[in-house]
């Protein structure tokens, strides 16, 4: 009795106390991404398929041993006669003007094209988790800004209906604080909901609750000093999308080899051990060994001439969306590249607006309270500092995420390291 009384108490203990909500860093749920998001997985999957096909792909310059067995029976005006056949064949392609080692080319190209691809979906999931951390801090600073609004609000209410109570200050006075008081409050909840929608795409990456609330560890300051454009556009030029191009240039050539293989003979050795047996073994040879060397020369077959020069416009094809792709991941550093500028200088002057909208509402209040200014002018005074203070933490967001659209069009994983050297 006594022991099921101490567990009754123990659970209802244990009931309150508050959920403790769990601390994450950005290398940790980057971490978390990359062992649960199915993109990923799925391309790391793909790497060892092509693996498989490119070992498969020796093949070609091995033996082979084929085995057969058979077995009929005939009836005849003679009767009927049964035969069993076993037969082993080694085989071997001594000469295919290169066709094999074209096509162990193209296994190889494949797999670097598709290891290319996890590079790519790396760099993707990493941009896509580093920018749900940072929108769910600035989601958070937001929340706190507001909180701290409807603090500012409150006070101006406060000293409108203490001045009103004194018969210093008019009813209208205390109608507009209240407005104001109400707006704030309307605002801290829209900043609720924002805050668990950001939570909730970084849950969706990390593959966890959706409606897990987590601590994040972090913060949106960070070093103005612009990097260097000349590191990020040669990165640039080793993005996954390229040298997937440049994989596909080199395919296109195999591919031109391969078919080019088959205007020429092929040189091809076999050896052969068959044994027969049966009822009719007096009308065949029980047991046979074949030694043979084959070659053979398709004269002609129209399709292949056509394969070839189709080939052919395959591989200019490859070289010119090669050219163009370069072009087009240079204009995007370019592009990245100056938003990441403008974003800066943005954020320097929201730095000095907020410090002069600070002045100005800490003026307006101290002119209000001594009967000097107007309750308009205080609640716009308030109005502004508000909007700064938002003002200064969405300047702070944008600059980080045109850090992030710079290295994800640069294809740099950790550019922060890099160009911070």
């Amino acid at each position: 009795m006594l022991r099921n009384t101490l567990s009754l108490l123990i659970a209802f203990m244990l009931t309150l106390i508050p959920e403790v909500s769990l601390s994450l860093t950005l290398e940790e749920a980057l971490a978390r991404a990359r062992e649960s998001l199915s993109a990923y997985q799925a391309a790391l999957l793909q790497v060892r398929s092509s693996q498989a096909l490119y070992t498969a792909s020796l093949g070609s310059y091995l033996p082979s041993l084929d085995a057969s067995a058979s077995w009929s029976k005939s009836s005849t005006s003679a009767g009927s006669f049964d035969a069993r056949t076993y037969d082993l064949t080694l085989s071997y392609t001594l000469f295919d003007w290169g066709g094999r080692r074209a096509s162990r080319s193209i296994a190889l190209f494949t797999l670097y094209s598709d290891r290319e691809e996890v590079r790519k979906t790396l760099i993707d999931l990493e941009y896509n988790v580093k920018v749900s951390f940072y929108t769910s801090l600035a989601q958070g600073d937001l929340l706190t800004q507001r909180r701290i609004q409807l603090q500012d609000a409150q006070k101006v209410y406060e000293v409108a209906e203490g001045r009103r109570r004194f018969g210093v200050a008019r009813l209208s006075d205390v109608l507009q604080a209240t407005v104001r008081l109400e707006q704030a409050r309307f605002n801290v909840i829209q900043a609720e909901g924002e805050l668990t929608k950001a939570l909730s795409d970084l849950n969706s990456l990390m593959g966890v609750a959706l409606d897990s609330r987590t601590e994040l560890q972090g913060s949106l300051d960070g070093e103005t000093r612009l990097p260097e454009k000349k590191l990020f556009l040669e990165a640039a030029l080793e993005r996954p999308e390229i040298r997937q191009a440049e994989n596909t240039v080199h395919i296109a050539e195999n591919n031109r080899k391969l078919i080019s293989s088959t205007l020429y003979p092929s040189l091809a050795a076999s050896a052969s051990y068959t044994k027969t047996g049966g009822t009719v073994i007096g009308f065949s040879v029980p047991e046979e060994k074949t030694i043979a060397v084959t070659a053979v020369w398709n004269l002609f077959e129209l399709g292949k001439w056509y394969r070839l020069r189709s080939a052919g416009f395959e591989g200019d094809v490859s070289r010119q969306r090669l050219s163009d792709l370069k072009r087009q991941v240079l204009l995007a550093v370019q592009k990245s590249y100056e938003d990441l500028v403008t974003s800066t200088n943005q954020l320097k002057v929201t730095q000095e607006q907020l410090r002069q909208a600070e002045h100005n509402y800490d003026q307006a209040l101290g002119e209000y309270k001594v009967g000097k200014g107007d309750i308009l002018s205080l609640v716009q005074a308030e109005s502004l500092l508000s909007n700064s203070r938002e003002q200064l933490i969405a300047s702070r967001l944008n600059r980080i995420l045109s850090r992030l659209l710079l290295e994800r069009a640069a294809g740099m994983h950790a550019a922060e390291e890099e160009y911070r050297r």
